[in-house]
């Protein structure tokens, strides 16, 4: 493991996380096909939904968590929660590549409506986390 998230899951150990009350293996996510897809990211200029994408029709938005409390990640798939992840799959680039495309304003406002009322980590699930060292 190369990434930092890798490297920090190495300090910091956990067989399981929880996402939300719900116990998730850590290769659960080893059977989902968005992990095989391409995205091409772009950046949105939010700093907790950096970055969004279109696949097939459909806008993806990762959302950036408080790591290592939770995992580094949240996909979004039109505005519904899918999945967490600490490390991207290499088919997905690097989502925070600084070469990355912007995308127009408008086009970023349109994208992000349905997760903007999920910045907290658990709030697309009715949890939000309260914890204060991690997402206070």
């Amino acid at each position: 493991m190369d990434s930092a998230a890798g490297i920090v899951r190495q300090l910091f150990p956990r067989p399981a996380r929880s996402h939300c009350g719900r116990e998730i293996e850590e290769n659960e996510g080893m059977s989902r096909p968005e992990l095989h897809a391409r995205p091409e990211w772009r950046f949105t200029r939010n700093v907790y939904f950096p970055v969004a994408a279109v696949v097939e029709d459909q806008w993806w938005v990762l959302r950036l968590n408080s790591f290592p409390d939770h995992a580094l990640w949240t996909l979004f798939i039109d505005g519904v929660v899918r999945f967490d992840i600490d490390d991207t799959p290499p088919s997905w680039g690097r989502p925070l590549d600084r070469s990355a495309p912007l995308l127009e304003p408008e086009t970023a406002e349109a994208v992000l409506a349905p997760v903007r009322d999920f910045v907290a980590y658990g709030s697309e699930v009715g949890q939000p986390c309260d914890d204060p060292f991690c997402c206070g």
